[in-house]
């Protein structure tokens, strides 16, 4: 345990975050997602939902703001413009971490191969349907 950084983030979460830089991105996966078809780097984090771990991270991780989006969602099946509840709550998250943006809804394929060429794919235990998001690491400003 350390001060200050909250206990959902372990050893290899926390050194995949380390070693991102701006630009690299981190999807944070459902539990129905098929993570360890599509990482190069996976971490588990079973049992932890998806809102959870995502305001773990990013309350380490600064999103990028020199692009339009640094979020990206799955869009639902068949329903493209639905929100599904879990990325309204995603969006809460976000916005709190003063995040400005959109959460751009990709297609499923789409959203399979954007997480191909992730930087890491977490696989949350989260079993509502589309808690998917991927995320762009933006850069910490000198103090």
């Amino acid at each position: 345990m350390l001060k200050g950084i909250d206990p959902r983030l372990g050893p290899d979460l926390l050194a995949i975050l380390r070693g991102m830089g701006h630009g690299d991105e981190i999807a944070l996966v459902d539990a129905n997602f098929p993570a360890q078809a599509v990482a190069r780097r996976l971490c588990r984090a079973d049992g932890i939902d998806v809102v959870a771990m995502t305001r773990a991270v990013v309350s380490l991780m600064p999103l990028d703001d020199f692009v339009a989006a640094a979020a990206f969602s799955m869009a639902v099946v068949d329903a493209p413009s639905e929100t599904p509840p879990v990325v309204a709550e995603l969006g809460v998250v976000l916005r709190a971490a003063d995040y400005r943006g959109e959460i751009v809804a990709l297609e499923r394929h789409a959203f399979y191969e954007r997480a191909r060429g992730a930087f890491a794919v977490v696989a949350t235990g989260e079993l509502r349907l589309y808690g998917n998001v991927i995320l762009i690491k933006g850069v910490v400003r000198p103090s």
